[in-house]
């Protein structure tokens, strides 16, 4: 395993037989069969096979390009897509029925391993994964504390208000098994406040 440092971020690189795999920027695991990143590019390619993604959570309205579309149906990958504009004006809106439709396809283990992106896997992945930390149980605190890693210093207020203000009650049916242990896919316990 190498490591390469790309603008203030370590990225853990493996090593295969055809050469160096390196994840998306911002690539991370949320849970078993879950990562998130920004937007994948050719050179990520290799690494994205070693994941045997099912599905890709698209979080942004611009039409999937060629090459990624081509990597999708060579590796019989699924692609939902959530069309959510990047705004960095802080008043806009996030809409909240999109963000529910695409946790609906997240919280379903039938579409894992999934990967969930935007263009750079900071704003509208983090608002996707902090509501998911709701449905976890998370305290607010630690969603926010991993919604700032990703975010770094472009962090919006607009964002953390609105996983704040989320109210993810409907959707624990949907997640049973992500927050009772002795359900099928366990639960995680880091980031809950006790």
């Amino acid at each position: 395993m190498g490591l390469i440092h790309r603008q203030h971020e370590e990225l853990h690189v493996k090593e295969g037989e055809d050469g160096l795999f390196v994840p998306p920027l911002n690539y991370a695991m949320v849970h078993k069969g879950v990562y998130r990143s920004g937007f994948p590019s050719a050179v990520n390619f290799p690494y994205l096979e070693t994941l045997r993604l099912r599905s890709i959570i698209y979080l942004c309205p611009e039409p999937y390009p060629e090459a990624n579309t081509e990597f999708l149906r060579a590796h019989n990958i699924q692609l939902f897509q959530f069309g959510i504009e990047g705004h960095k004006e802080p008043f806009v809106n996030i809409p909240e029925d999109t963000i529910r439709e695409a946790l609906k396809v997240l919280l379903d283990p039938r579409n894992h391993p999934v990967l969930i992106h935007c263009k750079r896997g900071k704003h509208r992945t983090g608002c996707l994964v902090g509501c998911l930390r709701k449905i976890q149980n998370w305290c607010l605190s630690s969603v926010f504390a991993e919604y700032q890693h990703f975010a770094a210093a472009k962090a919006r207020v607009s964002d953390q208000r609105f996983i704040e203000l989320f109210d993810a009650s409907n959707l624990k049916r949907y997640g049973h098994a992500w927050t009772h242990p002795h359900s099928s896919q366990g639960s995680i316990s880091q980031g809950k406040c006790i």
